[in-house]
């Protein structure tokens, strides 16, 4: 049946191109009108694919050669010519080849006069030019002057035929050649004339379409250095500036605004960033001969393939910060090579290296009469320190503690190190005992250790004991001067401060901690300060932010997403965004330009604020802000510092601003992100913390801003080397209002929910001050140290054994482990909020944790990144690489954290104790809920459109089952957005690099979304850290059942779990059953505005041409039927084509007939259609 309904066609068809009977040409193109015009696209391609372009071409070519001309087919003819070629790809080469450029070009020469036949032509001359060599072409044979000659000059006369000219000469001006062309001679000024004729003589927006087409002209005329130039130049920024403003009232003119924006934010001048360097502000030597060089490309930090979306410079990326890759560019990206997906145990270093591991495991070898020793003298020795913070029962070891802060390392010289400014000023030991512990790095300065502990004495006595408590807090609240007074003791007028003074200020400082209430879980003031002393960074940070100070304490409530405002974050443009960055271009005098900040010159952050002017200040542990320039009395310009030792990586950010007035919109614009597309555009909000809604009983950080987009500006790199690897790449704009709510308050801005380093470490005091060391097994030790000189703390958790018999410590060496890592990416705050909840759920009494505790030993890294953390990056450590790159061969130097934690896991395989499961928690900027990264041969290769042998590959699908369970256990988990793909490009992250060489079926990269969840019970609610921390606790309780479903257990275990769990259970279905929404949904998320239409070169509109097309022949045919076309063409004219189907019918001839086929061909044909797809 179907090679019946193919013949049928190709019948018709052959004899389009054959017959010269006006009468069968006329009754062929009815048929085939009637039959295009019933469905859809998909219709179009059957005849494409059958030879009907060039059927048409062939019959138009006989058409226009007979004399005197065929009037009559010739108008069904061109349209169907026209719907064809447009979703013909080759439409433009079968026109070469037909030779029928000339042809078309002729008939459009001869029907100047006749607008009917006119219009016709320009309709298929404009879906010749979509081919940019044909357009050509036809530039260079004189069709531009042609196509000027039928839109000049302005007229209300042929609407029809001036809009099909402007869209063919829109088609020809894709052409680079035909813009260039365009420019030279002129025509760029006369189409910005005419467009202000037009939209001036457009009272009631009757011809938007024509405007709208000039615009086109003018959009992909702009597309050439030349053509901005010249726009500029002719004032086309001020004309269509003011032309929008005329639009903006009426929604029906949102085509012609989108258009105008599109040309104003390309044409804008490009400019570099306001700064000395892109480089960032800090600084780091790297130890030997490495070097500080930003990535180029090619390195995992490049920017020329590094981001999931698309975007305006022709530029495919995958992003940074996460291991989702969108579906077109996955495919190129997947591991197709059995080989390297297969699991390759192998060593990057001697195997005796691995020996000295085994200190960081000695939980194997654990004697617990000593422990319970230690236990006593631990407390003899607090009960003799009760004046100071308490101590870590298990502190770091020795060899790499801190002594007192900007203290050199035991294994670094001064050359190494250099001097440490302000050494002198910082005498404050944490802590003056030490554990009897050695550190496995260096067992050689017994002597020095205890000249250290007889100096940090010392400093105890002779250190005023109220400043234990803070060294210096960013200045607060109403008097600004009062407050840098109290908390700035570093500034010139208290540089050299008398006794009286200092006593002052630490009883103020005593009053306010007695105001702290002490209701925040794990956390106090004192902890925080006494570790931020330690902190070592490379501003020497002297000031402690008050909200880490403080703590934070979660709202009671959750905010749903910030509602998308039309013209703010319109799916198209942010147009209000972009014509106020337009207003300042063309409007400069009300733009102030004054620097009020900025870390590159140091005199700006000591001198006073200007009066109406807002302070800002970063430089505090996790700060990030380089300068801050005044814009309009409300509004400033941002700018965020790079990675230290890069040019890139600018997302993160976190400052404190004061001196504001209260319930003023101010607007912030941060300039230089550099991420194409961001959550901002899907609802997200920013944290803001206010000190004196802490001070009055609300320390918390909450979601704020209102009119946020995030979108593309015309700031760009100086450098390849600065736009990681592109010239010429642009930056991104954040811009967000805020009204403050208190006048002469002291806020804190960021990204995300900061976490700090010292708060981490506060945290780690806390949890094991407070757990009960008769259940919980807990030893922190220092996995090594960083290039900065802080210590990188690794975790043990497990339980108790029951008793010192041989059976209970021989099921406690026996557990299998989990190894847990977090904050190798510093920028992602969330990973480590999630990391806070798997900790305190650890330790905690619960019964479900109690037994989980039995079940495994928990080896955790809870900050891979400190450094990184500390001086406020989003990507890096301090040698600028980025660490989740660096897992395949890591440098003990540069990368000592990754190297030693990969160490270790080559230890624990070595000893066959390989971990049943390895998580590294990460963030995700660009995606909804929290999800998980997993490793698959069969899947990676099946989405390659690889053939699978299953005799061959193998594979045990244990990798699927705690991404399902914690699909059930966790509302803000999701398993449709979980990916057990192997990408080329992550082959050397954590993830993949311990699947393949240490041979953990369950190796997971967890990514927790910054903003909201698309599914489930907090569907449409941005996550705080209140549910950040129950992912972390209930991915406790996945691993519980994982244990479960994956281990032996005993069958007093499987009772006890058994009882916990359907507790649980009902819990979580209780709260399941308030939400209405299934997991199962789908995201019906709507695009952001980076997917539109950013590519200022595109060469198709698509679909949208096709329609726009389809609209106007459609409208035109119905007016020739209805004898009111503005040319008075009668019936005789031209025939419906209804008209022509029944002459086909009522006239068709017998069976034998040449002139015709078959009728029952011709009826297949049409039974074909109806069957077919549409």
């Amino acid at each position: 049946m179907a090679e019946q309904e193919a013949s049928g066609l190709q019948v018709l068809l052959s004899t389009l191109q054959s017959s010269c009977d006006k009468d069968v040409i006329l009754n062929i193109l009815s048929v085939l009108t009637d039959l295009l015009s019933l469905g859809t696209g998909r219709r179009i391609h059957y005849v494409v694919s059958k030879g009907g372009s060039e059927a048409l071409l062939q019959a138009l070519a006989t058409a226009a050669r007979t004399e005197p001309p065929e009037h009559g087919p010739l108008l069904p003819l061109l349209r169907l010519l026209a719907r064809v070629g447009q979703r013909d790809r080759k439409f433009g080469l079968k026109v070469q080849k037909a030779e029928a450029t000339d042809i078309i070009l002729s008939l459009t020469r001869r029907h100047l006069g006749h607008h009917l036949h006119l219009t016709h032509c320009l309709w298929v001359l404009r879906v010749c030019a979509s081919n940019v060599t044909t357009g050509t072409m036809l530039g260079i044979n004189g069709a531009m002057e042609l196509l000027f000659k039928v839109i000049t000059p302005y007229s209300k006369r042929h609407v029809r035929t001036v809009r099909a000219a402007i869209g063919a000469l829109a088609a020809l001006l894709k052409s680079k050649s035909n813009s260039r062309r365009a420019v030279n001679r002129g025509y760029l000024g006369e189409l910005l004339r005419l467009y202000q004729d037009w939209h001036r003589n457009d009272v009631s927006n009757n011809y938007i379409y024509i405007r709208r087409g000039l615009l086109l002209c003018l959009k992909y005329i702009t597309n050439i250095q030349l053509g901005r130039e010249t726009f500029l130049g002719s004032r086309g920024m001020e004309i269509l500036f003011t032309s929008v403003q005329d639009c903006l009232s009426c929604k029906n003119l949102d085509p012609i605004i989108t258009t105008a924006i599109h040309i104003l934010r390309k044409c804008y001048p490009k400019e570099h960033l306001p700064v000395v360097t892109v480089r960032s502000s800090y600084s780091f030597p790297l130890p030997g001969n490495a070097s500080a060089e930003p990535p180029c490309e090619g390195s995992e930090g490049k920017w020329l393939k590094d981001d999931s979306e698309s975007e305006g410079e022709e530029e495919a990326e995958k992003d940074w910060d996460n291991e989702d890759v969108e579906s077109k560019e996955e495919d190129c990206d997947l591991e197709t090579d059995v080989n390297k997906l297969r699991s390759m145990p192998v060593l990057d270093r001697p195997e005796q290296e691995l020996e000295k591991y085994e200190a960081l495991c000695a939980e194997l070898f654990q004697n617990f009469q000593e422990l319970e020793f230690e236990s006593e003298e631990k407390k003899s020795l607090e009960d003799r320190t009760e004046s100071l913070p308490s101590a870590p029962s298990h502190f770091i070891p020795s060899d790499t503690s801190v002594k007192h802060p900007n203290c050199r390392w035991r294994n670094q010289s001064v050359t190494e190190m250099g001097p440490d400014p302000g050494e002198q000023d910082f005498k404050v030991p944490l802590q003056s005992w030490r554990k009897k512990e050695e550190c496995i790095w260096d067992k050689n300065d017994e002597n020095r250790d205890i000249a250290e502990k007889t100096q940090d004495k010392d400093f105890c006595e002779e250190e005023d004991p109220a400043r234990s408590h803070v060294f210096a807090l960013c200045s607060l609240l109403k008097d600004a001067a009062w407050y840098k007074k109290v908390f700035y003791p570093h500034c010139k007028a208290l540089i050299d401060p008398g006794p009286e003074g200092r006593l002052e200020s630490s009883d103020i400082v005593r009053n306010l901690l007695e105001k702290h209430r002490g209701d925040i879980p794990f956390h106090s003031p004192c902890f925080y300060a006494a570790r931020a002393r330690c902190v070592k960074s490379i501003p020497g940070y002297r000031e402690l932010a008050f909200p880490d100070f403080w703590g934070h304490q979660p709202p009671p409530y959750s905010k749903p997403v910030l509602e998308r405002k039309h013209g703010v974050q319109s799916f198209l443009f942010p147009r209000d965004k972009v014509l106020d960055d337009v207003r300042r271009l063309i409007q400069p005098g009300d733009v102030i330009g004054r620097t009020v900040f900025d870390l590159d010159d140091p005199s700006s952050l000591s001198s006073p604020a200007a009066p109406g002017c807002l302070t800002f200040f970063s430089q505090f542990e996790s700060g990030n802000l380089r300068k801050a320039i005044q814009v309009r009395e409300f509004e400033y310009d941002l700018i965020l510092n790079a990675d230290v030792n890069s040019s890139q990586h600018h997302q993160w950010f976190y400052f404190e601003v004061r001196d504001m007035e209260s319930a003023v919109p101010y607007r912030f614009n941060i300039i230089n992100c550099e991420k194409l597309n961001s959550q901002f555009n899907y609802g997200m909000q920013l944290v803001m913390y206010s000190v004196r809604e802490a001070l009055q009983g609300r320390p918390r950080w909450t979601r704020a801003g209102q009119e946020i987009c995030y979108y593309k500006n015309h700031y760009c790199c100086r450098s390849a080397a600065a736009g990681g690897g592109v010239r010429g790449r642009f930056y991104y704009t954040l811009t967000f209002s805020i009204k403050f709510p208190h006048k002469d308050d002291v806020c804190y801005l960021a990204y995300h929910y900061p976490y700090t380093y010292s708060t981490m470490m506060s945290h780690l005091d806390i949890l094991e001050q407070n757990r009960n060391p008769k259940k919980v097994y807990w030893r922190q030790q220092a996995l090594c140290q960083t290039l900065g000189g802080n210590p990188c703390p690794l975790l043990t958790i497990t339980a108790m054994p029951e008793s010192k018999n041989r059976d209970d410590l021989e099921q406690f060496c026996s557990r299998p482990y989990v190894f847990l890592t977090a904050r190798v990416h510093p920028g992602e705050s969330n990973a480590s909020w999630v990391m806070k909840g798997t900790l305190e759920f650890l330790v905690s009494c619960d019964p479900i944790a109690e037994l989980l505790r039995k079940c495994f030993i928990f080896k955790i890294v809870p900050m891979l990144n400190p450094d990184g953390v500390i001086n406020g990056n989003l990507r890096c450590s301090l040698s600028g690489d980025d660490l989740n790159r660096q897992w395949l061969t890591p440098s003990s130097q540069l990368h000592p954290t990754i190297y030693h934690a990969k160490g270790l896991l080559y230890y624990l395989r070595s000893i066959g104790r390989a971990p049943l499961v390895f998580c590294d928690y990460h963030g995700h900027s660009q995606k909804k809920n929290v999800f998980l990264y997993g490793c698959s041969i069969k899947e990676t290769l099946w989405q390659a459109g690889c053939m699978v042998d299953t005799a061959v590959v193998t594979e045990d699908v244990g990798y699927r089952t705690l991404p399902k369970i914690l699909d059930k256990v966790a509302p803000a988990f999701v398993m449709n957005s979980c990916s057990f793909l192997v990408e080329k490009s992550r082959a050397s992250t954590a993830r993949v690099v311990v699947w393949k060489e240490m041979g953990v079926l369950r190796s997971y990269t967890m990514e927790s979304t910054y903003c909201s969840c698309s599914h489930g019970l907090y569907r449409g609610l941005q996550l705080g850290t209140q549910e950040l921390e129950e992912m972390g606790s209930k991915f406790c309780l996945g691993l519980l059942i994982l244990h479960l479903k994956s281990l032996p257990c005993s069958k007093e275990l499987m009772a006890q779990a058994a009882l916990l769990l359907d507790l649980e259970e009902e819990i979580t279905d209780r709260a399941q059953r308030r939400c209405s929404n299934s997991s199962l949904e789908s995201d019906d998320e709507p695009p952001c505005a980076e997917e539109i239409d950013y590519d200022t070169a595109s060469s198709s509109d698509g679909e949208e041409e096709f329609l726009e097309l389809d609209q106007e022949i459609q409208e035109c045919l119905s007016c020739v039927e209805g004898e009111t076309e503005d040319e008075g063409v009668t019936t005789g004219q031209t025939c419906s084509s209804r008209a022509l189907r029944e002459l086909y019918i009522s006239s068709q001839p017998a069976p034998n007939s040449t002139a015709l086929p078959l009728g029952s061909s011709a009826l297949g044909l049409c039974h074909g259609f109806e069957s077919s797809p549409v």
